[in-house]
C-alpha cells in the first residue's frame, strides 16, 4: 500500500471520532499523558478537523529592522517573503493534510484571509499553530477556514519571523509532533496520535463512540428529542 492510501485509509477511521473519542483511544493504548495539546490551544470558531501532520517550523527573525520608509519599505518587504519568511511547505500540500506550525511563540499572524484559502484549495483540512499565526481573523471565521490556535495577531511577518524547516518534528502544545501524525480537532482542542499506533486507537475511540451514541440515543428517546446528526 502506497503512502496516500494508508492517508486515505486512516483518515476514513478518524473522521467519524470526536477528540473525546481519540483521548479515550489514546488511553485505552497506554498514552494517559500524552498526545493532547495544551488548553490554551483553542478553535478560532467551533468546528472540526482531522488529517495527516504537514509540519514546518518559524522562527523568531533577528533582526535588524531597515531603517526605511515608504515604498524603500514596499521593497524590502517584498524580497522578505520571497527569501526569508517563505512558505515553502504549501506547495506540498496533499489532499487531506493538517497543517502543524511551529511559531516558536511568536506574536505575528503568519497566516490571515488570503494564504489560508490557498491551503485549502490544495486539500489542507485545517491548521494548528502555537502562537498567534492568525491574522484577519474576522474573514478566516466567514470563510470558515479550521483554525486552532493560541491567539490572534495584527501583524504581518516581515522583521518578526523567519522559515527555519519543513517536515520535521515539531511541538506544540508540550507534544512532539512527526510528519504523518494523525492529528484531531474541534471544540475540545487538539489531539495528536502517534502514526505507530493510528489504526489500534482508532479502534477503541470508535468503540467508545458507538458506545456514547447508543446511550445518549436511549436518553433522547427517554427526553422526547429527535434525534440529531451527532447519532
Amino acid at each position: 500500500m502506497d503512502l496516500r492510501e494508508e492517508n486515505r485509509k486512516l483518515l476514513e477511521l478518524y473522521e467519524p471520532l470526536r477528540v473525546a473519542d481519540v483521548r479515550d483511544g489514546m488511553d485505552w493504548m497506554g498514552y494517559h499523558h500524552y498526545g493532547t495539546l495544551d488548553r490554551d490551544i483553542r478553535p478560532l470558531w467551533r468546528t472540526r478537523a482531522c488529517g495527516i501532520a504537514r509540519t514546518a517550523r518559524y522562527l523568531p527573525f533577528e533582526g535588524p529592522a531597515p531603517l526605511l520608509r515608504g515604498d524603500a519599505y514596499t521593497e524590502w518587504s517584498n524580497n522578505y517573503y520571497n527569501t526569508i519568511a517563505t512558505y515553502p511547505w504549501m506547495q506540498e500540500i496533499e489532499d487531506g493534510d493538517m497543517i502543524v506550525l511551529d511559531m516558536s511563540g511568536v506574536d505575528v499572524g503568519l497566516m490571515g484571509s488570503d494564504n489560508t484559502l490557498s491551503c485549502l484549495a490544495k486539500g489542507a483540512r485545517g491548521i494548528i499553530t502555537n502562537g498567534g499565526g492568525i491574522r484577519d481573523s474576522d474573514e478566516c471565521i466567514l470563510q470558515k477556514v479550521p483554525i486552532w490556535c493560541r491567539f490572534v495577531s495584527q501583524k504581518m511577518d516581515q522583521a518578526r519571523i523567519r522559515f527555519s524547516e519543513k517536515n520535521i518534528p515539531v511541538a506544540l502544545g508540550g507534544v512532539a509532533i512527526y510528519p504523518g501524525d494523525i492529528i484531531v480537532a474541534d471544540g475540545d482542542g487538539v489531539i495528536a496520535v502517534p502514526r505507530a499506533v493510528a489504526v489500534d486507537v482508532a479502534m477503541y475511540a470508535s468503540r467508545e463512540l458507538r458506545n456514547d451514541k447508543a446511550n445518549r440515543r436511549a436518553k433522547y428517546e427517554v427526553l422526547g428529542w429527535a434525534p440529531d446528526e451527532t447519532m
